[in-house]
């Protein structure tokens, strides 16, 4: 008899290059325990439903248990030789119990094994990676109420914008966590349908009870279709692309850390913990972990293009293909679960330099705005005030100093609705503290955020 599970037609061996071609053991093995819990919960249906003697299914879920300790505690090893993970576990049982074992691949196919395998396992890291989230989440949360009187340049186009508090920077990535963790948890829903029972691609013959394994297993709902079931891995695709977008939202404020622990910005330093030196030039402390978040941002993109090139165009319903799946989604999570503890450290440890910060929004003329909004208080349409106020800017920057130091009898020159208050709001602080609409970067705007992000993470 072939050791091949789907041997029995074959006279002729596999080539050893398309054997090791065809081989997933080398990758698929680490769901070796989703395997076995599938397979529990499909021997228990057997048994209950009268497919398998209640024997026969209680001896396979109890060698099953048995082979399932063995594994995890390295008692028990699987044959390196085996073409999966399924085939690899079959072989164990059938050494404990013989023929028997092959009862327990009755009214399943590899097809819907290898999925609701999958599907487990990635049930299993998101319910790892949500956690790790939150932790970076209440990081940057606790940094931002650390830091609310601190101002610094607000850009757009890397150009000094507006001025604004470091706090609503940093508050602006607890929120795209946030929008990460909801769309984890969101892929969960999605992940968690069982497609366990659609069999090959047609369903069963048998009278299995789908909905009895979906509760075993903790699934939602069985999905309805058994072709979809089988080739279905939108799943897959969600998770990879909630990974990627994270990994750009942590590349984003990596480039800033970059860029800030530079000595030309000279904004922040970070943690002796968090870099690493250089081999030659003994001065230098680089930034790994932000550099290494910038690069693993595009793995994981890459990650993501791979799954979605692997799906177009399949027909349905189960195609070779789909084994490529796993490598993509094994590398966003290793990726994920090796990167979010260092990166949270990396913020958690970083000293912001609150004078630099302030210094660099000298004489930048990012208050021009207020003194454009200050003319729109007294009647001008925004558009004139505009065009007024950026012959103030032409005309600080022909005289070589900044709107701080600006007479007042230059502003009235440009135009007369310049009184002694127009000075006033030229103040970086001032300018911050009229920001006070809902989401804005006023102090009390701010202490808002702060009290609904916390509402965001009791709920």
């Amino acid at each position: 008899m072939s050791s091949k599970l789907w041997g029995g037609r074959f006279s002729q061996a596999t080539h050893g290059a398309v054997e090791q071609l065809n081989r997933s053991l080398p990758f698929d093995r680490r769901m070796a325990a989703q395997d076995i819990k599938a397979s529990l919960a499909h021997a228990e249906m057997l048994g209950e439903t009268g497919v398998l003697s209640s024997e026969e299914s209680g001896r396979i879920v109890q060698e099953l248990q048995v082979i399932a300790d063995g594994l995890q505690n390295n008692r028990i090893e699987l044959d390196p030789k085996a073409e999966d993970i399924h085939s690899a576990v079959e072989a164990l049982l059938r050494d404990r119990i013989g023929a028997l074992a092959g009862k327990l691949h009755t009214g399943r196919s590899r097809n819907d094994q290898v999925v609701t395998d999958l599907r487990l396992y990635l049930r299993d890291a998101i319910d790892d990676l949500l956690p790790a989230i939150e932790r970076l989440e209440r990081v940057f949360m606790q940094r931002a109420e650390e830091n609310q009187s601190v101002i610094l340049p607000g850009y757009t186009h890397l150009q000094h914008a507006q001025p604004i508090l470091l706090a609503h920077h940093l508050l602006a990535y607890f929120w795209m966590l946030e929008r990460d963790r909801r769309r984890f948890q969101q892929v969960r829903k999605s992940v968690n349908e069982l497609p366990l029972g659609a069999a090959a691609l047609a369903g069963s013959s048998f009278p299995l009870d789908r909905k009895r394994v979906a509760e075993r297993l903790g699934f939602d709902s069985v999905i309805p279709n058994s072709l979809d079931a089988v080739s279905d891995r939108d799943f897959a695709v969600e998770f990879t692309a909630a990974a990627a977008l994270l990994l750009i939202h942590l590349s984003r404020f990596a480039e800033e850390l970059i860029l800030w622990s530079s000595a030309e910005f000279g904004f922040v330093e970070l943690s002796e913990a968090v870099t690493t030196g250089s081999s030659m030039m003994p001065q230098k402390k680089n930034p790994d972990v932000a550099e290494l978040a910038r690069g693993k941002c595009g793995r994981v993109a890459g990650d993501l293009v791979n799954l979605l090139s692997v799906l177009k165009g399949l027909p349905l319903a189960y195609n070779k293909d789909l084994q490529e799946d796993k490598e993509a989604v094994f590398d966003a999570v290793d990726t994920l679960a090796m990167l979010l503890p260092a990166y949270a450290e990396m913020v958690a440890t970083v000293r912001f330099n609150p004078e630099r910060m302030r210094a660099a929004t000298q004489g930048d003329f990012s208050t021009a705005t207020e003194l454009a909004d200050y003319l729109v208080r007294k009647g001008i349409p925004f558009r004139e005030a505009h065009h007024l106020v950026g012959q103030v800017v032409r005309h600080c920057l022909d005289r070589g100093h900044g709107l701080e130091t600006i007479p007042l009898v230059d502003l009235q020159n440009i135009s007369p609705k310049f009184d002694e208050d127009a000075v006033a709001c030229l103040g970086v602080e001032a300018a911050v503290s009229s920001k006070t609409t809902e989401g804005g970067t006023a102090l009390s705007a701010v202490q808002q955020q702060i009290l609904l992000a916390r509402q965001y993470l009791e709920t």
